[in-house]
């Protein structure tokens, strides 16, 4: 669905994005993370048609970007990092203009009312975009995105300057949205990514660093597997698990919790020595990754590689 190839972007001596690739199928999201002057604006806005690259391309919706721009723009919403709202209008008077300047037509009323309702703005509607909170204005400019129906989004930064709460149920929408939509987000918040993506671009400097599934990512750095096992009794004979270290025991509401490392996937072998042992176990899972961790190695990786 959104779909860039090679996308290369130059500022007089400044490479702003260099041979940046990737695909992006209907119902995904696609966290594109990176420091502060990464690339991702860039990037994101060379997607958009507001500026044009010097080498690559990209399509969205089928429709290329340097050959079919207005194509684009009719299948993609895009949401800056500063929303594009004018302060001076009413938050109804302003998605109305939104919705007449993309010739909505007889869907305009019905596109009206269910981005209203989606993006929860019945409460302010009379109110002057001035007035609004960030999490309101947030949701303004999302609203604008969403007007004309697109098959694709792209939010730069879209939780950036709110508060937790607001987060929260920004975060809720975008996953509402991907079931039928494909997305890419921004951001330079490990944590944003863990939450809402299902894969990830990893870009610094301008380059893709990496890109994939963030657990397969966690595997090209470190081959270590950390696992959180709790039991209904104690387990003893962990010298006989080759292969399996144990870091840490403690007690936790009545169980036994224990953390576990191993080189390799563990799992199976360990729940057949439990079975054998007579022990109960009540979980079995592996620890989130450690992202900073993994964006710092990956990224040094690539340093690496370029000295």
């Amino acid at each position: 669905m959104i779909e860039a190839q090679g996308l290369t972007m130059v500022y007089g001596p400044v490479v702003a994005a260099q041979d940046v690739s990737f695909v992006v199928r209907p119902g995904e999201i696609m966290g594109l993370l990176g420091p502060n002057g990464a690339g991702k604006t860039t990037v994101l806005r060379m997607l958009a048609t507001q500026i044009v690259p010097v080498s690559g391309t990209a399509r969205v919706a089928g429709a290329d970007i340097l050959t079919e721009p207005q194509r684009v723009r009719e299948n993609l919403g895009f949401l800056p990092e500063v929303s594009p709202l004018y302060d001076q209008m009413e938050v109804g008077e302003y998605l109305t203009f939104v919705a007449e300047a993309r010739r909505l037509g007889p869907r305009k009323r019905e596109r009206l009312e269910w981005v209203v309702e989606t993006c929860d703005l019945e409460d302010v509607w009379y109110q002057p975009i001035s007035q609004l909170s960030k999490g309101y204005r947030q949701r303004v400019g999302l609203a604008q995105a969403l007007i004309h129906d697109p098959p694709c989004l792209i939010l730069d930064e879209p939780t950036s300057g709110l508060d937790p709460l607001q987060i929260v149920e920004i975060r809720r929408l975008i996953r509402d949205l991907a079931r039928e939509k494909a997305i890419i987000f921004s951001t330079h918040i490990l944590q944003e990514v863990e939450v809402l993506a299902d894969w990830v671009t990893i870009i610094n400097e301008g380059r893709v660093v990496a890109k994939g599934r963030l657990r397969e990512l966690a595997r090209e750095v470190s081959r270590e597997v950390v696992l959180r096992l709790k039991t209904g009794s104690p387990v003893k004979g962990w010298e006989r698990l080759s292969g399996i270290e144990l870091i840490e025991a403690s007690r936790e509401d009545g169980l036994y919790v224990y953390r576990l490392r191993s080189k390799d996937p563990p799992e199976e072998r360990l729940t057949r020595f439990l079975c054998a042992e007579g022990v109960t176990i009540f979980s079995l899972e592996r620890e989130s990754e450690d992202l900073e961790h993994l964006f710092l190695s990956l990224v040094a990786r690539q340093k690496g590689g370029e000295s």
